[in-house]
């Protein structure tokens, strides 16, 4: 209990130091006593914390206070950049006093989002005439970007602290980035690497390594758990938060994916080491033509192993790699200039690829493979379908976990490996928000079910009143983009004020652009259920067209609910749903002085009485309608109020 006293302590002094001079929130409270608890005892602690609680600074405190170093693991670029940006200098100018050395913190992304000064000098100096950077025919990365953008990334690189990308003050094409930066499975590592005492990437470790708190996002922290601790620096404390992702992002990071793209990679990289042109063109050939066979057997699993046609294929790719391999192995390790560092990137992606490529030859009862993508750009993938052993032998065993979430999904810690063997507390802090007052959860019983004729007809005429209703001031998110298209063609038109649909603008500056326009609308898919914040005026009304239910098709959860059984539904299918529900309705009430409607335009909801409730009880305790008209008049007589204002 020492630590939760130093925790709550610090946190009421940190609070106070808010704009307006804080306030005490008891969930807030709460949670930071519980994460202290946690780290102090090693328990492992699962706590969600709904909109409002100031989740961040309940675990930060008591994290920063421990003295141990810590990962903070987040799914969201806002949030990590809230992380960074906000809450920790924020901690770091109030917080210090009470701490026998100053705070520390530091970003850590994937390599690729680094430039590669080895990459740079490979490419050669600006050409006399300034018209390009490398040399024509002796890069096949350099050939294919934009000579332009790679003397605008040349020379910030002579000047960036940091090498991130994300710095740069332009966009640059994939082809170009692709050309002056590597991923994982390239890098030979600094020992080895002619540039490697100044690599921007590994400058980015060491300085994660004497940081106090260290963020990542929750792809890199997976891919750390997979390869065994060797990407992030040792810690003692994982905080992961927007927990619900976890289980998703790990299988991603546990599993690979075979591509065309791959080998055409590989080509390009090995074109700067090997003469033999035939040799480079018979394995991206190859690569290929496994592409046109996995086409085949696009959106399906791949049951039962490979078909002969596909298995044919596969192995031919395969042994067109390991021709490069033997030919690279020829090359000789003291080459002139650049060659050993050339020589040693082409080398870890061509064993990468093959190594990805027995994964799919030799695969183990425990995995899925499928198809998915585009006919033109068929994408293998290979996943694990149960994470929970990972997660118990990298994680729960070894270091002390938080996680968190505004909704985690029922049964997360056992699908996850966090089960009686392992020392754990769940806790629900709950919200402030008085949703009884500020919010309306809205049910039409009367449009027809989702999968049935007219549903689109009459979906349209309810967004169009509900829509006139608030005065524009609408996030309407749908569960597809044929939905959200649909509806953008019919209601653009007809609505008096205008329609902002993704797609239009970067998501930022959608965002941006709803949020100063109080009239406007903003038509959107999945990626704005989560990780967007519009409180104030400009939003009154949240519309789902549907009941997010996953695809009964997809491969991984459809082996998922194989293993469950005839409980299948609510445990894989209804969690997800629920969870993601709440998510959405969670874009509403930002603020204590929001108020709005939330209208899930599914009669399910409503009618289904085997799993209303599952998902009733997992959205915040807003009142409840199924009439029009009640609505209506609520959205109105907010319209009007905030125009009187």
């Amino acid at each position: 209990m020492v630590l939760a006293d130093a925790a709550l302590a610090a946190l009421d002094a940190v609070t106070l130091q808010l704009p307006g001079g804080g306030e005490v929130r008891e969930g807030q409270r709460t949670m930071a006593a519980a994460v202290a608890n946690a780290i102090e005892s090693g328990r492992h602690l699962l706590v969600q914390a709904g909109t409002g609680t100031g989740k961040s600074l309940a675990y930060l405190v008591p994290a920063v206070m421990s003295g141990k170093k810590v990962v903070v693991a987040t799914a969201t670029k806002a949030l990590q950049d809230q992380l960074a940006g906000k809450d920790l200098p924020f901690l770091a100018a109030h917080i210090d006093a009470q701490r026998a050395v100053p705070l520390r913190w530091a970003v850590l992304k994937g390599r690729s989002n680094y430039v590669c000064r080895q990459r740079l000098a490979e490419l050669g100096r600006t050409a006399a005439n300034g018209a390009q950077l490398g040399l024509d025919g002796v890069d096949k990365l350099a050939d294919a970007a934009r000579p332009d953008e790679l003397l605008r990334i040349n020379s910030w690189a002579a000047t960036t602290v940091t090498g991130d990308r994300a710095e740069l003050d332009f966009e640059p094409s994939t082809r170009t980035w692709t050309a002056v930066s590597v991923g994982v499975r390239e890098c030979p590592g600094a020992t080895r690497c002619p540039n490697g005492e100044t690599c921007f990437a590994e400058r980015a470790r060491r300085d994660a390594a004497n940081a106090d708190v260290v963020i990542v996002n929750q792809h890199l922290f997976a891919l750390d758990l997979v390869l065994d601790g060797i990407i992030l620096p040792d810690h003692d404390v994982v905080v992961i938060d927007e927990a619900h992702q976890t289980e998703d992002t790990v299988a991603a990071a546990a599993g690979c994916e075979l591509t065309s793209g791959r080998f055409d990679a590989l080509a390009r990289v090995c074109a700067a080491i090997l003469e033999d042109s035939t040799l480079i063109a018979d394995a991206e050939d190859a690569g290929h033509r496994m592409a046109d066979a996995a086409a085949a057997h696009l959106g399906t699993r791949l049951l039962g192993g490979l078909t002969d046609t596909l298995a044919d294929a596969v192995n031919n790719a395969r042994d067109r790699v390991e021709r490069l391999m033997h030919a690279l192995r020829g090359v000789p390790d003291n080459g002139p200039g650049d060659v050993a560092a050339r020589k040693l990137r082409a080398v870890q992606t061509s064993t990468a690829l093959i190594a990805d490529i027995d994964t799919l030859l030799f695969q183990r009862e425990t995995d899925v493979a499928w198809v998915e993508g585009r006919a033109e750009f068929p994408v293998i993938r290979i996943a694990p379908v149960d994470v929970a052993p990972t997660m118990a032998s990298t994680l729960w065993s070894k270091k002390v976990a938080i996680l968190t979430s505004a909704t985690l999904p029922a049964r997360l810690a056992p699908r996850l490996g966090l089960d009686a063997s392992f020392n754990f507390d769940e806790l629900d802090v709950g919200s402030p928000f008085d949703y009884e007052k500020q919010a309306l959860l809205y049910c039409p019983v009367d449009l027809p079910d989702p999968r049935a004729p007219g549903y689109r007809e009459a979906l349209h005429a309810e967004l169009e009143q509900l829509i006139v209703a608030a005065g524009g001031r609408t996030l309407a998110l749908f569960t597809s983009w044929r939905a959200m298209n649909e509806a953008v063609e019919h209601l653009r038109p007809r609505l008096p004020w205008p329609v902002l649909a993704q797609g239009d603008l970067p998501k930022t500056a959608l965002v941006d652009a709803f949020s100063l326009d109080p009239h406007t609308s903003l038509f959107a898919t999945m990626s704005f259920w989560q990780g967007i914040d519009i409180p104030g005026e400009t939003l009154s009304l949240v519309t789902i067209d549907r009941l997010p239910f996953p695809r009964p098709d997809d491969p991984l959860l459809e082996a998922r609910r194989e293993i469950a059984g005839p409980g299948a539904f609510r445990e894989i299918d209804l969690p997800r749903a629920a969870t993601l529900l709440a998510q959405g309705a969670g874009r509403l009430i930002r603020t204590a002085h929001d108020r709005g409607v939330v209208a899930v335009l599914d009669a399910r909801l409503a009618k289904n009485k085997s799993y209303r409730w599952d998902i009733v009880n997992a959205l915040p305790p807003m009142r409840r309608t199924r009439h029009r008209s009640e609505t209506i008049a609520f959205l109105r007589e907010l319209r009007d109020a905030d125009a009187d204002a």
